[in-house]
């Protein structure tokens, strides 16, 4: 099995992937980007992609939501959570206000943006691909800037100078890898389970997002996210990234989105897999199985 992830090495994408099912024994790809990384995938250059999707702080990866729900055909199969810190390292010895520059992904200056402002308050943000792209590109060109906010672990790899340690603005935040994969068998029901769904919203008029959401009401599915996008096709025009509490397999996931595929019938299933955090979904008797299949066995007698 090969494994692509978002690299270079030492990235936290890479902690999340040896978490995942198979990591132990799967060759692991580093790409340039998720939009790399997923299509490796749909090139079969990989068999999976492992993938940042969500962080308790900064909220969702755009770059992977967007990509996962309109870019590429894929489903999510794994999830894993990652505690995330972070240092400030550079290649050589400096004092904290000797640094005018530095470099990191858009999400990890995000993480660290209230230290920043304190500590470096006139420094220049210098974006790169990964925070451990970061840490790289000091040791190939260190006038791309003076440090590089990263994790640890690629800062001992490296042998990089660390000039600050825990400059997070909250510690014990987390970010939300996937694993995603070419479309198959879904991961078998756990009784802790995710389903990740994309639905564009048809028609743009009052209680359009209501019309939809009714659905999971009446069904009883908890939504744990939902973002809005851009389609991309013109002002206006966007779609819900929506994360829902229980799988597939269920009856009142499949009664809620056949509902809402009658709305929506662009609406993507984009996989259903086994919670991260292990927390079960609360299914009243109402929503229950017992009670779908009493309530289809009354229409059944109906029609007979």
């Amino acid at each position: 099995m090969k494994y692509a992830y978002l690299g270079p090495a030492g990235t936290f994408t890479e902690a999340a992937l040896l978490q995942m099912p198979g990591a132990d024994t799967a060759e692991r790809v580093p790409a340039a980007s998720v939009l790399s990384a997923l299509a490796m995938v749909e090139d079969d250059d990989a068999d999976v992609a492992v993938v940042p999707i969500e962080n308790s702080v900064e909220g969702g990866v755009t770059a992977t939501l967007d990509a996962v729900s309109v870019g590429h055909n894929l489903h999510i199969t794994a999830e894993t959570l990652v505690p995330i810190t972070f240092v400030l390292a550079s290649a050589a010895p400096m004092p904290l206000d000797r640094v005018r520059s530095i470099a990191t992904h858009s999400h990890g200056w995000a993480q660290v943006r209230k230290w920043a402002e304190a500590s470096v308050p006139r420094v220049e943000f210098v974006p790169a691909s990964s925070t451990a792209a970061a840490a790289h590109g000091l040791t190939r060109d260190p006038a791309i800037a003076d440090a590089a906010v990263c994790a640890p672990l690629v800062a001992e790899q490296l042998g990089l100078h660390v000039i600050a340690r825990e400059i997070e603005d909250v510690p014990g935040a987390v970010t939300r890898f996937v694993m995603a994969a070419k479309p198959g068998p879904v991961p078998a029901m756990t009784g802790a389970d995710k389903t990740t769904v994309m639905i564009p919203l048809p028609e743009d008029h009052p209680g359009g997002l209501m019309e939809i959401l009714e659905h999971f009401a009446t069904n009883g599915v908890n939504i744990c996210r939902i973002e809005s996008r851009p389609t991309g096709f013109g002002m206006g025009d966007y779609f819900f990234s929506m994360d829902l509490e229980g799988h597939i397999a269920e009856a009142r996931i499949a009664d809620a989105l056949a509902g809402i595929h009658r709305i929506s019938p662009k609406i993507r299933f984009l996989g259903s897999y086994p919670r991260a955090d292990g927390k079960p979904q609360y299914v009243g008797p109402e929503v229950s199985e017992t009670a779908f299949s009493a309530a289809q066995r009354w229409i059944e007698s109906l029609r007979r």
